[in-house]
C-alpha cells in the first residue's frame, strides 16, 4: 500500500511507515492538482496544517482507507465528507500539548510586559523604559476557553504566577475542573471577569468568531486576549476595533482567519504580538507527533486497531471481541430486512435490550444500515458511513432501549416503515457466536440466518406446507429446515423454510400462486 504524505514532517515518520513495509511517498508541497493525480494510488494520506483536505480531493481518493493529522486541529480536513467516503480521519492531540501550552505562557508573559514591542525599540536603538511598562501576572483572573489538554496544562502553569484561573468548558463536569483548582464558569463570566483571555478551543461552527464585537462589549475594559489554538475562533475586524477603543489592551496570535494573514491590519497594530502558528513549532513537538501518526496509520491500515480517530469511534467499537457477534447479527438481519421489504425505506427504529448492548446501540445501528445498504447499493458501505448515507437518503434512524427480555439475555430488534409496510425483525446470540433469528413480525422463531431461505405468509391451513415442499421437490430443492409461527389455527401464518440451492424466479412465482399463499420472498444472508 502506498502512503502520501504532503507536508513537512520529521523523517521517523518515513521511517516507521517504510519499516512497516510501506511505499511512502513524502512530497510536501504539492498543489491540489497535483494531489488529485497521486491521491488515487493512495491508501492513506498524513498531512500537517498547509495541506487543504477538501471534498473534491477527497473524490480522488478511490483507495483511501486513512487521513492522519501528525497533530491536534482537523480544521483543514473535510471530516464530514471524508466520513461520507468511509474514510478514518485521526490526529495526534497529544504530542503538541506541552510545545502549545508553553507558547501560550510566553505570549502571555511578553503581552503582559510588552517584551517584543521593547525588543523591537532597542533594537533600533532608543530607550524607551516608560513607554513600556508592564503588568505583572500575579493576583489576575486568567479566563480558558476550552479546558482540554492544552487548557489545563496552561492552567497548571499560571497557578505557579498565583494567578486565579476560571474556565468555560461545555463537556466538562464542576468536580472535575475544581480537581484541577479551576473554577467553572459559563462564557458571560468569563468575559467579565476575566484579565486575560485565552482560547483553547477548536474551530467549528459554534466557535466561529466566538470572540467577537458582542463577546469584547462584555469584557473587562484592558482585557487581553491570547489565541494559541485556531484562527476564526476571534473576529479580527472585531478585535481591531476593540484594540483601537480601548476596550481590549493588548492581543497575542499565533493563528488567524488567513494564514499567512496578509494585509491584515492587525500586523501593524502596536498593541498586538503575532507569531506565525508556532504552537507546535518545537522540535520535541514534531518529533511526537510524526512519531505517533506513522504507528497510528500502520496500525489502522494492518488491522492492528484505531487510535486517535476523531470520526470513528463507531470502528472502535466494532473491534470490541463481545460485539462481534452482535453485529455479525445486525448486519444479517439487515440483509434479510433489505430483501423482504416492498416500497421506500423510510425509518428504521434499533431496539436493544441487555446489559452488552445499550452502550453500543450506534454501533450496533451502523451494522444493520449496512446490511441493508449492501443489497441495495453499488457504493463502498462500511461502519463509518452507513448512517451518514441513510440520512442522505431521507431514512430516520431511531434507537429505542427496551426492558429485559422475558427469555433471552441480550435482543436486537429492527422495525422499519416504508411507504407501504411496517415489518420487525428480531435476533439474539446463544453462546459466544451462534447468531439466532428469534422474531419475525411477532411470531416466535428460531433459526440460523445463514445461507438461502423461502418465506411465505399464508391463510393457517391443513396441506399448505405439503403444497409448498412438492414444488420444492419437484424443482429439486432440498428443504434443510423450517420454521413455522402462526397466531391462532385458521388464521395467517408465516413460515421460513431453509433451502440448500438458490430459488429460481419461476419456482417462487409458483409457490406465490397457491391458493392461500398471501405472499413469498426469496432471501439469501
Amino acid at each position: 500500500m502506498m502512503i502520501l504524505i504532503t507536508d513537512e514532517v520529521d523523517s521517523q515518520c518515513v521511517d516507521i511507515l517504510k519499516a512497516e513495509g510501506f511505499n511512502v511517498e513524502h512530497r510536501p508541497g504539492l498543489t491540489p492538482e497535483e494531489i488529485k493525480r497521486v491521491l488515487p494510488q493512495a491508501s492513506a494520506l498524513i498531512v500537517r496544517s498547509q495541506t487543504s483536505v477538501s471534498a473534491d480531493i477527497l473524490e480522488k481518493g478511490s483507495l483511501l482507507k486513512v487521513i492522519g493529522r501528525a497533530g491536534a486541529g482537523v480544521d483543514n480536513i473535510d471530516v464530514d465528507a471524508a466520513t461520507r467516503r468511509g474514510i478514518i480521519v485521526m490526529n495526534t492531540p497529544g504530542g503538541n500539548t506541552i510545545s502549545t501550552a508553553e507558547h501560550t505562557i510566553s505570549m502571555m508573559l511578553s503581552l503582559a510586559r510588552n517584551i517584543p514591542q521593547a525588543h523591537q525599540s532597542l533594537k533600533s536603538g532608543k530607550w524607551e523604559r516608560k513607554k513600556f511598562v508592564g503588568t505583572e501576572l500575579f493576583g489576575k483572573t486568567l479566563g480558558i476557553i476550552g479546558l482540554g489538554k492544552v487548557g489545563t496544562e496552561v492552567a497548571r502553569r499560571c497557578f505557579s504566577f498565583e494567578m486565579k484561573v476560571i474556565a468555560f468548558d461545555p463537556v466538562l463536569s464542576s468536580e472535575s475542573a475544581a480537581k484541577l483548582g479551576v473554577e467553572l464558569v459559563d462564557l458571560h463570566d468569563i468575559y467579565r471577569r476575566a484579565d486575560i483571555i485565552t482560547i483553547h478551543s477548536p474551530l467549528m461552527p459554534e466557535t466561529k468568531g466566538l470572540l467577537g464585537k458582542s463577546a469584547f462589549s462584555q469584557c473587562k475594559l484592558g482585557v487581553r486576549i491570547i489565541n494559541c489554538a485556531r484562527g476564526g475562533i476571534v473576529d479580527e475586524q472585531a478585535l481591531y476595533d476593540a484594540l483601537n477603543e480601548g476596550k481590549v489592551a493588548g492581543a497575542a496570535l499565533d493563528v488567524f482567519e488567513n494564514e499567512p494573514p496578509q494585509g491584515s491590519p492587525l500586523l501593524q497594530h502596536p498593541r498586538v504580538i503575532v507569531t506565525p502558528h508556532l504552537g507546535a513549532s518545537t522540535e520535541e513537538a514534531q518529533e511526537k507527533v510524526a512519531i505517533q501518526i506513522a504507528h497510528q496509520v500502520a496500525d489502522a491500515l494492518q488491522g492492528r486497531g484505531i487510535i486517535g480517530s476523531v470520526n470513528a469511534d463507531i470502528i472502535e467499537h466494532a473491534s470490541r471481541k463481545e460485539l462481534s457477534p452482535f453485529l455479525e447479527l445486525g448486519e444479517k438481519i439487515g440483509r434479510f430486512l433489505a430483501q423482504i421489504k416492498e416500497g421506500e425505506l423510510k425509518t428504521i427504529t434499533i431496539s436493544v435490550s441487555g446489559k452488552v448492548l445499550r452502550e453500543y446501540q450506534k454501533v450496533l445501528g451502523s451494522a444493520v444500515v449496512k446490511g441493508i445498504f449492501e443489497h441495495l447499493l453499488y457504493e463502498p458501505i462500511n461502519y463509518l458511513n452507513a448512517l451518514p448515507i441513510a440520512a442522505e437518503r431521507g431514512i430516520t434512524i431511531v434507537s429505542l432501549h427496551e426492558e429485559e427480555h422475558d427469555v433471552y439475555s441480550n435482543v436486537l430488534s429492527v422495525k422499519y416503515q416504508t411507504n407501504k409496510e411496517e415489518r420487525m425483525l428480531a435476533g439474539t446470540v446463544f453462546g459466544n457466536r451462534d447468531v439466532r433469528i428469534i422474531g419475525i413480525d411477532g411470531f416466535h422463531f428460531e433459526f440460523k440466518p445463514s445461507g438461502h431461505f423461502l418465506i411465505f405468509s399464508n391463510i393457517d391451513r391443513p396441506g399448505m406446507l405439503a403444497s409448498v415442499s412438492t414444488l420444492l421437490a419437484k424443482a429439486q430443492i432440498n428443504i434443510g429446515g423450517l420454521s413455522l409461527g402462526r397466531y391462532r389455527s385458521g388464521e395467517r401464518a408465516l413460515t421460513v423454510v431453509s433451502i440448500d440451492s438458490p430459488l429460481p424466479p419461476h419456482v417462487l412465482a409458483e409457490i406465490g400462486s397457491l391458493d392461500g399463499i398471501l405472499a413469498t420472498k426469496a432471501v439469501q444472508v
